[in-house]
């Protein structure tokens, strides 16, 4: 799949009647949507270039919605789940609840409850998307970095002095200085709560 900008709703459900009913519903509404009748055919896809949500169903052959689930946070693929089942219960729900699923609806449901959870996980979904593009910034810039600026970096990021980091790494104040005025033009920042947000950005991508 590749991305075309649009949102994309992917539907999994091995009932063809329910899947199809779905993918009508959305088509009219002028989404984009992708429908399977397995998990397995929907963890074979890229969809790191997509605004995507998924809509499955939990009980399903081979590959069930929670073991779905399972499986997409393993690739890390963070893709918005919303869950659709005939056979619910609590315990069910508060597992999926749990593992980050957007909503959990029994069958039969209106219309109105799907769609707002789809506009819930595409809100999501851009705000992930967002978030991705922003550590990835950051951490482009950082590897720009040398060994000695990243150290220097870690220090201001800790709220240590010139001085105090230059005790630490046991060079010389003016050293920290030239280092510290080259790492914040390298990173695109002027201030320390700017180097201190990205620092906080790149820690969190390793």
């Amino acid at each position: 799949m590749q991305g075309s900008g649009a949102p994309v709703i992917i539907i999994v459900d091995d009932d063809p009647m329910v899947r199809n009913a779905i993918d009508d519903l959305f088509r009219s509404m002028g989404y984009r949507t992708r429908s399977f009748e397995s998990a397995q055919d929907v963890l074979e896809l890229d969809l790191a270039d997509e605004l995507a949500c998924i809509i499955t169903d939990v009980r399903m052959p081979r590959i069930g919605g929670l073991e779905f689930q399972k499986l997409l946070a393993e690739r890390r693929d963070f893709t918005p789940v919303i869950f659709i089942t005939g056979y619910g219960d609590i315990p069910m729900t508060v597992h999926a609840m749990k593992a980050g699923a957007v909503d959990f609806l029994a069958k039969p449901f209106r219309d109105q409850d799907l769609l707002e959870a789809v506009n819930s996980a595409l809100e999501l979904a851009r705000e992930r998307r967002f978030s991705s593009e922003e550590r990835s910034a950051a951490q482009r810039l950082y590897d720009t970095l040398t060994p000695r600026e990243r150290e220097v970096m870690d220090g201001v990021v800790r709220g240590l002095l010139n001085k105090q980091i230059a005790g630490e790494l046991a060079i010389a104040e003016i050293t920290v200085k030239l280092h510290r005025a080259s790492l914040m033009r390298k990173m695109g920042v002027r201030t320390v709560p700017e180097l201190i947000k990205y620092h906080d950005l790149v820690s969190r991508e390793n």
